[in-house]
């Protein structure tokens, strides 16, 4: 049989075809990728958000912690001691308090990270060689800021006076001992902190993705005009596509919490109804944005762009992967417009600390606020028509 032989004009001309056809699709997607501007801006604003965030906001070591100060005796060696140990950028004295119960109150509620107590008779009890106690309570709920700093403090105290002959004449081993109390997770286990950490963090994912998809789903499957129809104001539309999913919210965070007690043994010393009251604060709040974001996108792949570009930053300034006090100032405001960075806060501290209401007023505050903000952007921003 003979066999069947292609001219070789034609195979030129079918090789041809196909490099003609494959280079106007390639065209035909550069111009499709350059009209979708949200999609390049993600190519462009991802990496370089990722560099700079990885580059020069996450630090390990923790630095100018908040740290209050309670002063039984005023002397010269106190304010020694207290200037060593801000000498060693460790601490920041932020509060000077009159007693304990003030110092316990600045612990719950967050506002410092550290208390030095310096007893009366300091000092007399220095000079006589009785090697007094000064005493570091650190709030450990964070055990990677707390530990670094901690074990830190002896040698580095000792380095800073260490040419100060009022306080150490000629002497190698500091003249009074430094007791330290690290509070609410004593043990520095990591699951106290990670545990009720990943309640935030998986809610933050989840209700973004689920409202920001809202609207633009509707509108790609050609729902949005019977919507739009009917007798229904942009804030009744909101607030009946958010109201399910603060449920499913609720539903999600009872299942971690559970598990979190059953298997991990994280404690709840605060109120379950608090906690429950403040989760759906922050479930509404972070529904509110991803509805922002679904009045925003064109489509539900940009919609989910949007969302894990709001996520990224969430999951690291808020100070779940990393201590919030060792990032630089910029990036702690940065975090501090974050909801999670506000939650992370809440429910450590009515897990771990037993706060109230009154301890955490300021971050409830905030979440209110930024929920507000959000809901206000996307009434403002829902589109009457399709076009």
């Amino acid at each position: 049989m003979s066999r069947l032989v292609v001219p070789t004009e034609a195979r030129k001309e079918r090789r041809g075809g196909f490099l003609h056809r494959t280079w106007a699709m390639l065209v035909k997607e550069f111009i499709q990728l350059k009209r979708d501007r949200v999609s390049f801006g993600m190519i462009v604003v991802m990496p370089l958000m990722q560099l700079l965030l990885f580059g020069y906001a996450i630090n390990t070591t923790p630095r100018n912690l908040p740290t209050a100060i309670l002063l039984q005796e005023s002397s010269d060696l106190g304010r020694s001691i207290l200037a060593a140990m801000e000498n060693t950028k460790y601490f920041k004295v932020t509060h000077i308090a009159r007693s304990e119960e003030e110092i316990d109150r600045l612990l719950a509620s967050g506002k410092v990270l550290f208390a030095v107590e310096i007893p009366a008779n300091f000092e007399r009890a220095v000079r006589r060689g009785d090697k007094p106690a000064l005493l570091v309570i650190a709030d450990a709920t964070d055990p990677v800021a707390a530990g670094s700093a901690l074990s830190a403090l002896t040698p580095l105290v000792q380095k800073a006076l260490a040419h100060d002959d009022a306080v150490m004449p000629g002497e190698t081993v500091l003249p009074f001992e430094i007791r330290t109390h690290a509070r609410y997770n004593p043990a520095g286990a990591t699951q106290l902190n990670i545990v009720p950490g990943l309640v935030g963090t998986i809610l933050t994912m989840t209700m973004l993705i689920f409202t920001a998809l809202s609207v633009t789903r509707e509108i790609e499957r050609g729902t949005m005009e019977s919507l739009l129809a009917m007798p229904i104001t942009p804030i009744e539309i909101m607030l009946g596509k958010i109201a399910p999913y603060i449920l499913v919210g609720f539903v999600q965070a009872a299942l971690i919490i559970g598990i979190g007690l059953l298997l991990f043994g994280v404690p709840v010393f605060g109120s379950l109804f608090l906690l429950a009251l403040l989760s759906t604060l922050f479930i509404a709040t972070n529904l509110s944005i991803g509805y922002t974001f679904s009045t925003v996108a064109q489509n539900q792949l940009q919609a989910i762009q949007m969302s894990f570009m709001f996520f990224l930053p969430n999951i690291l300034l808020s100070g779940f992967m990393f201590p919030f006090a060792g990032m630089p100032t910029w990036a702690q405001w940065i975090g501090e417009a974050l909801p999670l960075t506000h939650y992370l806060r809440i429910v450590r501290a009515i897990m771990l600390k037993g706060s109230t209401l009154g301890d955490l007023q300021t971050d409830t505050l905030a979440l209110a606020g930024l929920m507000l903000v959000a809901m206000a952007i996307a009434i403002s921003r829902f589109r009457r028509t399709l076009d």
